[in-house]
């Protein structure tokens, strides 16, 4: 059977270049050349030891995109087919899914967190998972999915236009989430201890102002909003004080969205909870119509993406960049391996 390499996470902080079987194409199935894999947060958090759902060693990797080099005969993708997956594997019959929230089903499995992802030459999926890019750049196809995470955020939240919207977290998820918002008629401030970012998102993405996080942050937001504090607050952090003090940033009557996740419990006072009348949202994945709604974004130019890139590493080479791109010097919003 022919091999292929893979990188394999075989504990925190350590990545090895190994051989695997290559894998053949079972009924329902295609075999996909990745080409392109953006490194999410999500990745980094496993290679630090910090994602909640994951058990060692794992191959990660699940925004992707190639091409098709197998199917099984009368299959709808031909070989040569550039695709973007979808990587989230579904039940389709939980109470979830028959409501079409694939996106929190009850045996809801990611790639490269659940079950071995994409970073390596070949992957099995479901054809059903796979999509042809119709003409988008391999590298925008591969930030698909990032970009949905936030369009799901953003349709969670109900936007019915010019809300105050804060969106801690000036990460990918933040960006792309932000991205969404505005495009829906939200009005957009961002809130990140790194100055880096913020300047990222205003001079390169051209996404408006930010506030740093600091010891004057509550000042800041007050002044801001003349005392009311935000409408609609989205926490992108992954970060358990950050995710705490978001409540604090929201208006009376207002909703709170946690987009990302933590290992630990989060707590908040019930009496402001209360008498805020607030509504708290969790948003997890996305669904195929998040998918859709990006790549009309993206083909309409209503959503530019190619800046988002700004490292890039070849696959043998993750090894040694996992330790760079983690470290905030390195100013990484989002790296591309490139296969």
């Amino acid at each position: 059977m022919a091999g292929m390499r893979a990188i394999l996470c075989e504990t925190p902080g350590t990545l090895q270049l190994i051989e695997r079987p290559r894998p053949e194409p079972r009924p329902g199935e295609v075999i996909v050349r990745v080409r392109r894999m953006g490194v999410c947060g999500t990745d980094l958090h496993i290679f630090q030891g910090k994602h909640p759902y994951l058990e060692y060693p794992r191959v990660m990797g699940h925004e992707l995109a190639g091409e098709v080099a197998a199917s099984r005969e009368g299959g709808a993708l031909a070989e040569g087919t550039p695709v973007y997956v979808m990587p989230y594997l579904t039940c389709g019959s939980c109470v979830a899914c028959r409501q079409g929230k694939t996106n929190c089903c009850e045996t809801l499995q990611c790639l490269g967190v659940h079950c071995d992802g994409g970073m390596c030459d070949y992957l099995a999926m479901p054809a059903s998972l796979v999509f042809p890019t119709d003409g988008l750049p391999l590298d925008q196809a591969a930030l698909v999915e990032f970009l949905a995470i936030g369009a799901h955020a953003a349709r969670r939240a109900e936007i019915r236009g010019g809300e105050r919207t804060l969106v801690v977290g000036a990460g990918p998820i933040g960006i792309a989430t932000a991205l969404f918002a505005r495009a829906r008629g939200a009005q957009v401030t961002f809130l990140d201890p790194r100055a880096d970012r913020l300047a990222f998102c205003r001079d390169v993405l051209r996404l408006g102002d930010g506030v740093a996080a600091d010891a004057d942050t509550r000042e800041r937001l007050a002044d801001l909003t003349g005392g009311e504090f935000f409408d609609l607050v989205f926490d992108a952090t992954g970060n358990t004080a950050a995710m705490e003090q978001s409540f604090g940033w929201v208006a009376h009557g207002g909703t709170l969205v946690l987009v990302g996740v933590v290992r630990t419990d989060v707590r908040f006072s019930d009496p402001d909870f209360h008498k805020r009348e607030m509504t708290l949202k969790g948003s997890r994945n996305a669904t195929i119509d998040d998918f859709r709604e990006v790549l009309d974004a993206i083909r309409s130019g209503a959503v530019q993406v190619e800046r988002l890139i700004t490292h890039r590493g070849r696959l043998e080479e993750a090894p040694a960049r996992f330790p760079e791109w983690i470290r905030p010097e390195t100013g990484v919003v989002k790296a591309m391996i490139e296969l």
